[in-house]
């Protein structure tokens, strides 16, 4: 099937299907212009159902109910992306020559640490994968569907072509359908369209027109009924749905983030350094030595030094770690990568509804024309929401709701005038006392042009102009005030009348109405301070009107700078664009098109932005958004596109999410810090000791395994604590920052190297190496000493130091490690301290150190700690933190 590059745009509406799906439209256009016993026909079904057999053997031709954005992965397709990471490209042709040059301990090394960085990197992934998976397998719907004449209920992924499913009040639509029974049956399409009203289907079509999302006897995947039952007949399922052909259209090459482009560029600047350096090392020590193979296998192992091949591992760690971690604040994270867009998000995009408000209507208000609080208002509105038959919507569940109302329901039910997207308005006609009594409840204009009087207490009067004008003035102060009001009117007729239509709405007796307000969260003023405080700006992107919005966000205390609507917004260039989004905080009246709009327009200005949202409509503005946010009552497609779903629709929930998230991030520049300027420092020691040295300064397999240890005593990077001043605010990739901190902090460690290569060639009597009648024996013993003690002090020194760079606080005092990265620490520190000793040591040319070179040593370890740390204070006030 043809898929969009991009999610469909829309103004109010969403585009039509997709090109490939034209013929799904047809086909559901003629089933439903066709009779009921015809579209059975055209899709070779009846009223029982298919048989078995032959539901197998469509959902073979037709496929799973599936959308597009369900990835499926695959082992060697994603083995094969790591491995072209440039870190493991030019960590293969290191181990494929030094195999060739048949150096086969330096490749089998080399290879350990492909294996690490690429295969439990990938383990790592998937382990997070699993989780979402098993997460949304806890959330699968299910579907009833009628086969062979009786109903099962079956995955919402089985249902196929011709199945006649059964919906009522609740359930989610499974496929395109056409209606073929149906008893007051309302759908909501407002995860479809945006349009929050719900829509009357019927069997019949009395739409005109060829528009097929118009016919009234269609209904669409990831609707929900809200109220009523029917029948329908499958017609479209999957791909070939409305709501397959958006989500196909959301199936797009995924752009590099701020996090992928910032890895990419610290591997590059590392890989220039280090063909610099390698150059440098091999003409030295063929120069010097002169054997260039033995050159050659030294810059072999200089440029493994100078690669942070545990770069991919660590990473994926930290980021699973990190997902892990967020998913016990309700935060799942589905894209690990986003993890950092997610610490680096500076201004956050989101609806009002669910998010500020409570997503629940509360009656609040029951006055009579004088606005004084009026108990015979909220009987009628009680009696005509209790006696009605049709859609009980959430403003009558909140009337309803007030169960203490002494009010008479034993009344005989007359007749109903149902309601209509027209008159805006519907009625019930109840015997009391011997009288017929109309009640209509409806929209205030409405009811109003229904109206010719008024009552006050037990008085009527003549309902005037200029009282309609007042009233409406009174209405409109409601709507400011961010209410919902409904109007109740009445209207007495003989008992003889029975039947009764809509033209007996006329003439009533306007009581007054009723007011409904979506009360604002306990704790959206909190957590929007919270965000303010953690660097983030929160902007409201709304379909609703801006009265509404404003005094929503009165309510919880966010300041309205300026409140712009979708209409002011056409027409703008990208200056106008660029202006308004950086002044106005609130968007009202907004189409899916123009959230999505205001996105882009905020990422051009430089901004990382968040998009929170959880219907079709905005699936765009998600896939737009640095990151894209979701909750996990949202519809399918706007979680498949959203990076990051929240367990609960709640800012707090957010705020917590986003400081584990800059943590998270925190831990992997900590590894970045520390390898770069480790491995920055020690090859300036490594060429400088090959240009003054008899010898090599350290072996290759020496440099391998020194490398290796150092990696390992890294893992604990992950589980490790943030200062929480780092967390308070915004971070992004900075390359500069940490290209100036490793070269102010690097050099340092060359100082100490340079320091135990006087130590050793002095105080120990390694320089004995170059003295005439030195026996060939003895000049490998001090040639091996002098390798054992520049191991120990080099491994001793990085390990320690990662303590110092891990904070910008005084190390120990005020910032203390995680007891695991404490304990990774002391590991490798005790196998640098043993291993000279151990039975390891002869095939690694390792030699027993005097026991007066570790108090050498502990005075060197303070020194570096005390100038690195100074040094580290210095850069920080210079630069900033990194």
């Amino acid at each position: 099937m043809e898929q969009n590059k991009r999610p469909p745009r829309s103004k109010g509406r969403p585009a039509r299907y997709a090109a490939g799906n034209r013929d799904a439209e047809r086909l559901l256009a003629e089933v439903c212009r066709a009779s009921g016993k015809e579209a059975l026909d055209r899709m070779e079904s009846g009223m029982d159902g298919l048989a078995a057999a032959e539901a197998e053997a469509r959902l073979a031709v037709h496929g799973e109910n599936r959308l597009a954005v369900v990835q499926e992965h695959q082992l060697f397709k994603d083995l094969a992306g790591r491995v072209k990471d440039p870190l493991v490209i030019q960590l293969l042709v290191i181990c494929i020559v030094s195999g060739l040059m048949g150096d086969a301990r330096a490749a089998i090394m080399v290879g350990g640490m492909i294996f690490l960085s690429v295969v439990l990197s990938y383990v790592q992934e998937r382990r997070s994968s699993r989780a979402v998976e098993k997460l949304q397998r806890l959330v699968q719907t299910t579907a009833r569907v009628r086969r062979e004449g009786r109903e099962f209920e079956v995955p919402i992924t089985q249902v196929v072509p011709g199945d006649i499913v059964v919906l009522a009040a609740g359930d989610i639509i499974p496929a395109d359908s056409r209606i073929l029974a149906a008893k007051d049956f309302y759908v909501s399409q407002s995860a479809l369209t945006g349009e929050s009203m719900p829509v009357e289907k019927a069997p019949e079509n009395t739409a005109s027109g060829d528009d097929v999302l118009a016919f009234t006897n269609a209904c669409y995947q990831g609707s929900n009924v809200l109220s009523g039952s029917a029948r329908a007949l499958v017609v479209s399922t999957g791909l070939r749905t409305y709501l397959g052909s958006i989500s196909a259209g959301l199936v797009a090459p995924e752009e590099a983030t701020s996090f992928d482009q910032g890895i990419r560029s610290f591997v590059w600047l590392m890989v220039r350094f280090m063909l610099v350096m390698v150059a440098a090392t091999f003409l030295i020590v063929g120069l010097t030595k002169g054997n260039w193979l033995e050159a050659l296998l030294f810059g072999l192992a200089v440029a493994v030094g100078l690669t942070p091949e545990m770069l991919p591992m660590v990473i994926t760690l930290c980021l699973s770690k990190g997902a892990l971690v967020m998913s016990r604040k309700k935060v799942i994270v589905k894209r690990l990568k986003a993890i950092q867009n997610f610490g680096a998000m500076d201004v956050l995009c989101t609806d009002k509804t669910g998010t500020l408000t409570q997503d629940r209507v509360v009656l609040e208000r029951y006055v009579d024309v004088t606005n004084k609080t009026s108990e015979d208002v909220l009987r009628y509105a009680y009696m005509n929401s209790f006696y009605q038959t049709g859609l009980r919507n959430l403003l009558d569940v909140a009337i309803l709701a007030h169960e203490d109302l002494e009010v008479e329901l034993a009344c005989r039910k007359v007749d109903e005038i149902p309601f209509d997207f027209t008159r805006k308005r519907m009625s019930v006609i109840i015997d009391h006392e011997d009288t017929h009594v109309l009640i209509c409840k409806g929209a205030v204009e409405n009811v109003f042009a229904a109206c010719d009087r008024y009552q006050i207490d037990e008085d009527i009067f003549p309902l005037i102009d200029v009282l309609k004008n007042d009233l409406m003035e009174e209405y409109g102060d409601l709507s400011r005030d961010g209410y919902r009001a409904l109007a109740i009117a009445y209207r007495e007729f003989p008992n003889d009348k029975e039947v009764f239509s809509a033209a007996d709405e006329s003439g009533l007796i306007l009581l007054g109405y009723v007011a409904f307000f979506d009360p604002p969260k306990d704790t959206a003023g909190a957590a929007l301070r919270a965000l303010v405080g953690a660097g983030v700006e929160v902007k409201i992107l709304t379909g609703d009107n801006e009265l509404v919005t404003q005094k929503v966000c009165r309510d919880v205390g966010l300041p309205v700078r300026r409140v712009v609507t979708g209409r002011e917004l056409q027409g703008l260039d990208d200056d106008g664009w660029a202006a308004i989004v950086k002044e106005a905080n609130v968007f009202a009246r907004l189409t899916p098109s123009e959230k999505e709009a205001i996105i882009r327009a905020l990422r051009r200005s430089g901004r990382v932005v968040g998009f929170l949202g959880d219907g079709i409509n905005d699936a765009p503005a998600m896939r737009a958004a640095d990151v894209g946010l979701s909750v996990d009552t949202a519809v399918d497609v706007a979680k498949e596109s959203a990076d990051i779903i929240l367990l609960e629709k709640s800012l707090m929930v957010l705020k917590d999410g986003l400081v584990e998230g800059r943590k998270i991030f925190g831990n992997i520049i900590k590894y970045i810090k520390m390898g770069a300027s480790s491995n920055f420092g020690n090859m300036f020691s490594v060429v400088g000791g090959s240009a003054i040295l008899p010898f090599l300064p350290m072996a290759p397999l020496q440099i391998l395994v020194n490398n290796f240890l150092y990696d390992l005593s890294q893992t604990g990077i992950p589980s490790d604590r943030v200062d929480e001043e780092y967390s308070a605010v915004p971070r992004r990739w900075n390359i500069g920052g940490i290209k100036k901190f490793m070269m102010a902090v690097g050099p340092i460690s060359s100082i100490f190297d340079y320091a135990t290569f006087g130590l050793m060639m002095f105080v120990f009597n390694c320089r004995a190496f170059s003295l005439a009648g030195t026996s060939p024996a003895l000049k490998v013993y001090y040639m091996n000493l002098f390798h054992t003690g520049w191991f120990v002090e080099s491994l001793l020194t990085q390990t320690l130091i990662v303590h110092i760079i891990r904070t910008n606080r005084i190390p120990f005092i005020q910032s203390r490690a995680s007891t695991a990265m404490t304990a990774t620490t002391l590991a490798v520190m005790a196998v640098a301290v043993v291993l000279p000793y151990s039975p390891l040591a002869p095939a690694l040319g390792f030699v027993p150190l005097p026991p007066v070179f570790f108090v050498w040593i502990a005075g060197f370890l303070g020194a570096y700690g005390v100038l690195t740390h100074r040094v580290k204070t210095w850069f920080y006030r210079k630069y900033g933190a990194v």
